[in-house]
């Protein structure tokens, strides 16, 4: 909740020395006047410092907006959608075609993404051309590399430059091995000089472990998407990595799941890698509250402030299904006794009390604080069905009801800004890390390399934190049913749902070609995202994927 210094405003005069002073071929008046190590030497540690905040606030472009990284990486997936709703969402059906795979490479998000993710990318390597100390310089290449670890996840290539490199030349392009071997190779030389003392909204030393083992976890898929492979050595850089990280006592299991998503989640013992808002304060404020706007119904806050939420992104019924807990939904919250915590849905202090709201998975009738029915703008009981028409258009008198709502941030109902049932600016901090992950990846390394009693007892140690019975067995994928809950798979899904890792754990598995809820038939192409259109003019080191 605590904010980072309002460091963006001193930095945008500095990046424009630096746009005049790295183009050193451009002007040779320009350069005689100011280069790039005059620029340095002026700068010192302290403006190279308000550089390196400046790429800090990057984060929160592709981190944070519904149409973002979250929207290439869950909307493409069994765990969102976004269903048209009379005349909302229909966007031209940019939307639509992300969960049934028929985009292209013109389409407005995939670009953005795109561009955002090198505005990270570049201004991180610039940190690097002005002298930074050791540990300035660790950071920025954490930050370049997680930068070039989604850019490689999403497109299967990414532009890359040097500091110093001549600007008129087109950035170079890495893929496949090449790719994910430099992304390590740049981890692997930060990770000695990150400050053991960085918070978690700083680049630490167990970010970069947990960036380490999710690039040797998916070496084998980037190198090979089609069929993807598992190195016993790259296996063991995981488990080693992520032992380091569980056996170093800084984290443990919240007891209670969605407080790690609330408005007070800096201090839970869960948070890894995070990006920080404040209550209240809009500078470097990353837009938090879209992860509850984008779902919620617009009287779910209280019928007395209508168009409170954007009533949008919904998940299906099979990835609610692999839950695999009946429960019955009462105005008191789930009925059963043996229930996985993770499914949500029951009283919530500071939530519940306020607005009826019980964060998680929503199906049924909603409530407001006082109990009775919330309705929706017909006058209709708000009751949200598992049913989504079969195009995602829906026209019916129940439209507005249609989807099962997923809530994982509690919306931040502190009063910041006098406008609380809107919710902004929030003060939730966005999990990019999380300590469960972490413990997940080291189980899905040892299963894969046949420490399968030792992977088992990990998972079974998250579900017991959860509430969840024990699984005697554990297979690691159904290729014939991704929504199989007794997988490997399916806990990711139920630890990590909407934490924008699912497009990635399905390639990995080797199940994303494979039909779910709503896309019934696939393309291979699809293994990857095309290329922007407009960033092939700019740079032709960059080729198109296969199939667009």
């Amino acid at each position: 909740m605590k904010s980072y210094k309002n460091l963006k405003k001193i930095a945008l005069p500095v990046f424009a020395v630096i746009a005049l002073s790295a183009c050193t071929k451009l002007d040779e008046g320009l350069n005689s006047t100011l280069t790039s190590s005059q620029v340095s030497s002026s700068l010192g540690t302290a403006g190279t410092g308000l550089l390196l905040s400046a790429a800090y606030s990057d984060l929160a472009g592709p981190f944070h907006g519904q149409d973002q990284v979250f929207s290439l990486e869950e909307n493409t997936t069994d765990e969102s959608l976004v269903p048209t709703r009379g005349g909302d969402w229909d966007d031209n059906g940019v939307w639509r075609v992300l969960h049934s795979h028929t985009w292209n490479a013109d389409h407005g998000q995939i670009l953005s993404v795109f561009n955002n993710l090198n505005k990270l990318n570049f201004d991180a390597t610039n940190v690097l051309g002005f002298n930074p100390s050791k540990s300035q310089a660790a950071e920025a290449r954490f930050l370049r590399a997680l930068s070039l670890y989604y850019l490689l996840d999403l497109y299967g290539q990414y532009p890359f430059r040097n500091p110093g490199d001549n600007l008129l030349n087109a950035p170079v392009v890495k893929s496949g091995a090449d790719g994910i071997n430099f992304i390590i190779s740049e981890l692997t030389a930060a990770l000695p000089d990150l400050p053991a003392s960085n918070g978690v909204n700083l680049a630490n030393p167990d970010a970069c472990r947990t960036l380490l083992m999710k690039c040797y976890l998916n070496k084998g898929m980037y190198i090979n998407r089609a069929a993807p492979t598992f190195d016993p050595a790259d296996m063991a850089q995981v488990i080693t990595l992520g032992n380091a990280i569980i056996n170093s006592g800084k984290y443990s299991y919240t007891k209670n799941y969605f407080d790690n998503f609330n408005v007070a989640n800096d201090s839970t013992k869960e948070g890894i890698f995070t990006y920080m808002n404040t209550s209240g304060v809009a500078a470097n404020h990353g837009g938090i509250e879209a992860r509850w706007n984008m779902t919620l119904h617009y009287n779910s806050y209280t019928p007395n402030n209508p168009n409170a939420g954007w009533n949008g992104f919904s998940t299906i019924s099979d990835f609610y299904n692999s839950f695999n807990t009946t429960t019955t939904t009462t105005a008191f919250g789930p009925a059963d006794t043996l229930f996985d915590t993770r499914l949500g849905g029951r009283y919530y202090k500071s939530a519940t009390d306020i607005s009826g709201l019980r964060p998680g998975l929503l199906v049924g009738q909603q409530y407001n604080e006082k109990g009775a029915k919330i309705l929706d703008r017909k006058g209709a009981p708000l009751a949200y069905t598992p049913a989504i028409a079969a195009n995602m258009i829906e026209t019916g008198a129940n439209l507005e009801q249609t989807g099962i709502r997923v809530v994982k941030y509690v919306p931040d109902y502190t009063g910041a800004g006098n406008n609380q049932y809107y919710g902004g600016p929030a003060g939730n901090d966005l999990m990019i890390f999380r300590y469960p992950d972490v413990v997940l990846m080291v189980a899905e390394a040892q299963m894969r390399t046949g420490a399968t009693a030792a992977g088992l007892t990990l998972v079974n140690g998250l579900r017991a934190a959860r509430g969840a019975a024990p699984f005697v067995t554990l297979p690691l994928v159904n290729p014939s049913n991704v929504d199989d809950p007794n997988t490997l798979l399916a806990e990711r899904g139920r630890e990590l749902y909407w934490e924008s890792h699912r497009r990635t754990d399905l390639l990995r598995f080797n199940v994303y070609l494979k039909p779910w809820g709503l896309k019934p038939t696939d393309d291979a192409k699809n293994l990857y995202f095309p290329i922007p259109n407009q960033a092939l003019a700019a740079n032709p080191n960059l080729k198109q994927n296969p199939g667009y």
